[in-house]
């Protein structure tokens, strides 16, 4: 799998994960719903993301 394809997997399993917590656990998981989608809306614009140079190191192929 390429580094895109890894990033998409996880930001869609940070969300959903977020979302179900927020619904059975504590409404303060959405916060954190909504900081991936924050990060998602910066990388496009920078083209810059965290998750991408965490990936690399571990020498996710692009």
């Amino acid at each position: 799998m390429t580094i895109e394809r890894y990033l998409r997997l996880i930001a869609g399993a940070f969300i959903l994960a977020s979302l179900a917590l927020g619904y059975w656990v504590s409404p303060y998981w959405y916060l954190f719903t909504a900081f991936v989608g924050l990060n998602l809306f910066q990388s496009a614009l920078t083209n810059w993301c965290p998750m991408m140079t965490f990936l690399r190191k571990l020498g996710v192929s692009r």
